[in-house]
């Protein structure tokens, strides 16, 4: 992780509007970032939907939140990525929202989730601001914490098992497209089985007795009063908060690192950790770097030389823009969708996080054995005192790793 005290890096040079116009690689810019927005919605705006109903959200509260992420993480990329010149891509917290959806409702319904995510937003920010509280979120055992993550997300990804078992007409499509770009364009697939998931809810739609609302096409934000309780601080901001950090800051700056970029800790846990706490009353969880679509707008495929790549993540937050526009119209064509559609394309989606989430949890042989049971201790869904099932793994992993490590006591001679 960035050092959080380090100071800012210095912004590289402006290139000229006239240049920039002339530029014979603008279009191919322009292109990424419309592919780098395109991609990180339809890819996993399902999971979203599906996390924030599970926590209380009516359809019309799930689809003000998908707009709200939406708006927020656009209008932050627009000024990171024009203010320091690179490419610095936003997301929504995706392994976030499929926490949500392991959690279920907690006491205060509604607007305690929407409590948590303003205080989540507020720990964000706190973030860049305390190198102490960097550290600390660093110190957590990588495998526990994707140990964690990847127990929130197996019944996740069990859905199209148990969907095609129950509806094999309605998700074989669904499933058999999503395989064949996995074989050809691993980028597209998830957005590919969603264009057929869509064809398949308006087939739906025509021949059963289901119908559309039009007013619940038109895109608004429905704002919900934040109220706090115990259980919803203990059970969704706490490891929100953790999973948006490991699972997304924190490997969101790697990937830039990677590219040669020195990402602006302060400023970006600063935009987005605000943006949250904005976007939280509309119903947006937690929006954060960029992890696997950051590589769309910050590698050379993008544009050649780096100091121009900055283009593309703009040109991504415009898409956002748009993308807000059409959110209410997903969301309701989600919601009369058949069963078990969703929840497949939504379990695909996660797919790819699953597994990655599974190696970085059993990688480390002398962390393995608290690793599993953590795992198996998140995938349990288990209640206790009104908590889920993600915070009583992590204790728990934390506890068996502590005591697996500590010395034996020795008698004396």
């Amino acid at each position: 992780m960035p050092d959080a005290g380090s100071p800012e890096p210095a912004a590289t040079e402006i290139v000229d509007a006239d240049t920039a116009g002339a530029d014979p690689g603008l279009s191919h810019l322009i292109s990424a970032g419309v592919v780098t927005a395109l991609v990180g919605f339809t890819s996993s705006f399902a999971v979203v939907l599906t996390g924030l109903r599970a926590v209380g959200a009516t359809p019309a509260q799930a689809a003000s939140g998908l707009m709200a992420l939406c708006l927020t993480q656009a209008v932050g990329m627009l000024w990171l990525s024009r203010h320091y010149r690179m490419p610095l891509t936003l997301a929504w917290s995706t392994p976030g929202a499929a926490l949500l959806a392991g959690t279920g409702a907690v006491a205060g319904g509604w607007p305690a989730a929407v409590g948590a995510f303003v205080v989540v937003g507020l720990a964000v920010v706190l973030t860049g601001l305390w190198p102490r509280l960097s550290r600390l979120i660093a110190a957590i055992p990588t495998p526990l914490a994707q140990a964690m993550l990847a127990g929130v997300l197996l019944p996740l990804c069990l859905a199209p098992v148990t969907a095609f078992r129950d509806s094999p007409a309605a998700v074989a499509p669904v499933v058999l497209t999503w395989l064949v770009l996995q074989r050809f364009s691993k980028r597209w697939a998830v957005p590919g089985a969603f264009g057929v998931a869509a064809v398949v809810i308006g087939i739906y739609l025509a021949t059963g007795d289901a119908t559309l609302d039009a007013t619940a096409l038109l895109p608004s934000l429905d704002l919900t009063v934040p109220h706090w309780t115990g259980q919803a601080m203990i059970g969704i901001a706490v490891p929100l908060y953790i999973v948006t950090m490991a699972s997304q800051n924190i490997p969101g700056t790697a990937v830039m690192g990677a590219f040669g970029y020195r990402v602006p800790w302060r400023a970006t846990m600063a935009v987005t950790g605000i943006g949250t706490v904005l976007g939280a009353p509309a119903g947006g969880h937690a929006i954060n770097l960029a992890a696997i679509s950051a590589a769309l707008a910050a590698g050379p495929t993008a544009h050649p030389d780096p100091k121009r790549r900055w283009v593309a993540a703009f040109t991504a937050g415009c898409a956002y823009l748009v993308l807000a526009l059409c959110s209410a119209a997903l969301a309701a064509l989600v919601v009369l969708a058949p069963a078990g559609v969703v929840e497949t394309v939504a379990g695909l989606a996660l797919l790819a996080t699953l597994g990655g989430s599974l190696v970085a949890a059993l990688a480390d042989e002398s962390d393995r054995e608290a690793a599993v049971l953590t795992f198996l201790i998140a995938a349990s869904g288990v209640s206790i005192l009104g908590i889920g099932s993600a915070f009583w793994a992590l204790l728990a992993g934390l506890a068996i790793r502590l005591m697996l490590r500590a010395r034996p006591f020795r008698t004396a001679p």
